[in-house]
């Protein structure tokens, strides 16, 4: 995806950052049902860790932990680092 200078054209930042934006929502979504799941999909089980109920830690540290695996994930994998400064004058905006 990169220009002759090894350079991202305009159209091919703008992409990369709707790529970027997209994998966000679907990031949140995860977060959401893992939230859903964790917290109210437990409540059934009467178990108990340390006298708390395993339904309050899945729904709070458990989605703590997994939103930043997911972050740290997106970090490495999705994002990506490029100035979003127009190109120089004249330069062709692909």
């Amino acid at each position: 995806m990169a220009s002759s200078k090894g350079e991202l054209t305009y159209r091919q930042k703008m992409l990369q950052a709707n790529k970027e934006a997209k994998a966000t929502v679907v990031s949140l979504v995860l977060c959401i049902v893992v939230w859903a799941v964790a917290g109210f999909g437990l409540a059934g089980l009467d178990v108990k860790v340390l006298g708390t109920p395993v339904w309050i830690i899945g729904g709070t540290v458990g989605t703590w932990v997994f939103a930043i695996a997911v972050a740290v994930f997106l970090a490495k994998r999705v994002f990506a680092d490029f100035d979003l400064d127009e190109e120089e004058e004249g330069a062709n905006r692909d």
